[in-house]
């Protein structure tokens, strides 16, 4: 098999594809033929030294894959080789073959895109996570959505318009127009516009009943005295913390520093609630997992939710797909394929 491997941490050349002995599945487990691998965030902080639960560098990350089964372990009699599929991968997704225990593998119909379904696990359900099963979003809500036109972004959004909610967003410019058009009721321009003032006119004062930030540092403060009374903050990355494409620490550290603690008593007083949502430390939530992936599934297969790929990179192309990601090119989800 073909993998991408972080050979040391540092920009995007430091991705370099090596060959391997094709995986054996075992008790539990099903074989995957790669059609597509997901890129995450959590993958770039990871190529440049800052992602804690990543694995020791050298390695291959990568959450998510899609594909065909080509070879089934023992005790495996639900699936079978041919079959379409899509399911998490707890790092080494960066490969054109993979093994996962089937019950984090969803199959995947057939008049899906196959590719486009390496887009889903980790944004959708990150997303649903935070405005389902923790937000308990309703029509009369506004959200708010930083980098909505990235993946979880994209994934928040269809998922708002679904629910009927009103959709604040922060993204540069130039895709307001697009973003419009995917059905963001208010974008703002995080560059050259004070996002904590546009929300609070937009709201009439009153803040929104949700925020998911991935940005950190003072974003977290700003995204905190953005949301209403009985308002929740869901944080779920730090972004900031990546200024340069290099390895190195000190930007991190500087933006964890700026990231507030918050007092419980100041909590009881505001009637508001801070959560972190970190969906590689829900690995053994099996249940939870799966339930909201069957549930997104449901969505996709009837039209209601359709994946925003951006573009797909190959293998050979990791970099240039890391180098797209970081200079924010990216509308919706970057791929790889072998």
């Amino acid at each position: 098999m073909r993998q991408i491997w972080i050979t040391k941490a540092g920009e995007p050349e430091v991705l370099q594809i090596k060959e391997a002995p094709d995986p054996t599945p075992g008790e539990g487990e099903i074989r995957i033929r790669v059609a597509a691998s997901g890129i995450n965030f959590a993958d770039i902080m990871a190529r440049m030294g800052l992602y804690q639960d990543a694995p020791p560098i050298p390695c291959v990350v990568g959450y998510e894959v899609s594909g065909t089964v080509d070879a089934v372990g023992p005790g495996v009699s639900d699936w079978k080789e041919g079959d379409r599929v899509m399911s998490f991968t707890r790092f080494g997704g960066y490969s054109d073959v993979v093994v996962v225990p089937t019950t984090y593998a969803l199959r995947v119909p057939d008049h899906l895109d196959l590719v486009d379904m390496a887009a889903i696990p980790v944004n959708y359900v990150t997303a649903w996570l935070m405005l389902m099963d923790l937000g308990n979003l309703k029509a009369r809500h506004q959200i708010l959505v930083h980098a909505v036109a990235g993946g979880v972004g994209m994934a928040a959004v269809q998922i708002a318009k679904w629910r009927g909610a009103t959709i604040l967003g922060t993204a540069s410019a130039s895709k307001h127009e697009r973003l419009k058009e995917m059905g963001v009721d208010y974008p703002i321009d995080y560059r050259n516009e004070d996002f904590e003032q546009r929300v609070m006119e937009i709201t009439k004062g009153r803040g929104v009943d949700i925020a998911l930030d991935a940005v950190g540092g003072e974003s977290f403060k700003k995204s905190y005295r953005c949301t209403a009374q009985s308002g929740r903050l869901y944080l779920f990355g730090m972004s900031s913390g990546a200024s340069s494409k290099s390895a190195g620490k000190i930007s991190f550290y500087r933006s964890a520093l700026k990231s507030p603690i918050w007092p419980a008593v100041k909590l009881l007083l505001d009637n508001k609630g801070v959560q972190g949502v970190n969906l590689g430390h829900l690995w053994h939530e099996v249940d939870m997992l799966r339930e909201a992936m069957e549930e997104i599934m449901k969505l996709m297969s009837d039209g209601t939710f359709k994946p925003v790929v951006d573009a797909k990179f190959s293998f050979d192309d990791a970099a240039k797909a890391h180098h797209y990601i970081q200079d924010r090119k990216n509308f919706g989800k970057v791929l790889l394929t072998p």
